[in-house]
């Protein structure tokens, strides 16, 4: 069964394609202002109260959002906060849905591949070794291998991948969960900052089925500055499952923050209003600073500057997201002066986002805040809700555990029903 998009995110994926002007982000200077400053635009379907989640999932394919955003639509000039609606999502990704790939070539990845396969419960039947070299991005026709690999051993068996290695993380200019999951773009190589030719037709969906529906085999990357930082991400992911909206409990904070980098604060525009969202147990948060310091029960920390200070005195739930817009957070080895998501790992995130080569100021190529927080809140697993905030994810690289489901309400039931 495939399903529509809702029209409130076909709207924003077009507004996004005319909000800023391809500005390379490695080159663009701290001060430099967005063409456009715009915070959002009317939407054809008017959301009402906060975390709006439509009440329809519609059956039919996705049109417009399968096809690059038009640049057509109409930009206002005043700052509007408002909340974006979303559809209803039943049910989510669970351990018979994912499989697991294992480098026996490199330690590291054994190691975490063992640890993740017997935290999570999978079979051997789901678990696929592999020899790949060692080293940043795999030649296309090393990924052709491995990708053949993949399709025959696990046919239509899972919907979703987790790949327990650092290195490789690119296919060429592609992330390799982007070509994984996508298919290589190799049009996309000549010029990374053009528009992807393979848009996620994904983006905001209310599939749970992404491999049946679209053809899509979602990945993550279990990648983390050691093996005991893995290992961490890995416990954090299971400890989370079923925590959050809970009756009595205190409230999780989300900080959405705008820093001096005004390029790669961009993400400012698609923030909800500030305040408490109480029917899901969340407190949004609007920063101005370009970095949060000794914050409490975060749950999501979403900024944008090149390095972002301060997070190993941030508390981070079990469970919390957290990504800075910049160019190079997915570029795990390079030196490139910028911050990767491997920082937010090690702080205590539970999985993150960074792209692999350079995107320009392209919003469509980053993790729409708003799509991330609410599909996460209906119980989607950090797999699922970070890709269906992503329009074009072809050079963004997904890292954490994937399973990890903070508002599971079937985890809450279960532990209620065993006692």
């Amino acid at each position: 069964m495939l399903h529509r998009v809702p029209v409130a995110l076909v709207a924003l994926s077009m507004l996004m394609s005319v909000l800023l002007r391809p500005t390379p982000l490695a080159a663009a200077p701290a001060t430099q202002v967005p063409a456009a400053s715009v915070a959002s635009a009317p939407l054809p379907t008017e959301p009402t109260g906060a975390g709006r989640v439509s009440s329809s999932s519609s059956s039919s394919a996705p049109s417009a959002a399968s096809s690059p955003p038009s640049a057509a639509a109409s930009v206002p000039s005043i700052v509007v906060q408002r909340w974006f609606s979303v559809p209803r999502v039943n049910g989510h990704l669970a351990s018979r849905d994912l499989g697991l790939l294992i480098n026996t070539d490199d330690p590291y990845s054994v190691q975490v591949g063992e640890y993740y396969a017997k935290a999570r419960g999978l079979p051997e039947s789901q678990i696929l070794r592999v020899k790949l070299p060692i080293k940043s991005a795999l030649t296309r026709e090393e990924f052709t291998e491995l990708s053949e690999q993949i399709n025959s051993f696990y046919g239509d068996r899972v919907q979703a991948l987790a790949l327990a290695w650092r290195l490789p993380y690119a296919v060429d200019c592609n992330s390799i969960t982007g070509a994984i999951t996508l298919g290589f773009d190799a049009k996309l190589c000549a010029k990374t900052c053009a528009p992807p030719s393979k848009p996620s037709r994904y983006f905001g969906s209310a599939s749970t089925r992404p491999f049946k529906d679209y053809g899509m085999r979602l990945s993550m990357l279990l990648a983390a500055p050691s093996f005991n930082s893995a290992k961490a991400m890995i416990d954090r992911g299971v400890q989370s499952d079923g925590t959050m909206g809970l009756r009595g409990a205190p409230p999780a904070n989300v900080h959405l923050v705008s820093t001096s980098d005004s390029v790669r604060s961009v993400r400012q525009y698609l923030f909800p209003p500030p305040g408490p969202v109480p029917q899901l147990g969340l407190n949004i948060h609007l920063d101005k600073t370009d970095a949060l310091k000794n914050s409490s029960r975060v749950l999501m920390y979403i900024t944008g500057r090149a390095q972002v200070d301060y997070i190993d005195t941030v508390d981070f739930l079990p469970g919390a997201l957290a990504d800075h817009l910049t160019s190079f957070g997915g570029m795990l080895d390079k030196p490139h002066g910028q911050m990767t998501v491997l920082s937010w790992i090690d702080a205590g995130a539970t999985a993150s986002y960074g792209t692999t080569s350079e995107p320009c100021a392209h919003l469509q190529k980053f993790p729409h805040p708003q799509a991330l927080l609410l599909f996460y809140a209906q119980g989607g697993t950090a797999l699922e809700s970070y890709w269906k905030s992503v329009a074009w994810p072809q050079q963004g690289l997904f890292v954490g555990e994937p399973l990890a489901a903070p508002f599971d309400r079937s985890a809450v039931e279960q532990t209620s029903a065993s006692r």
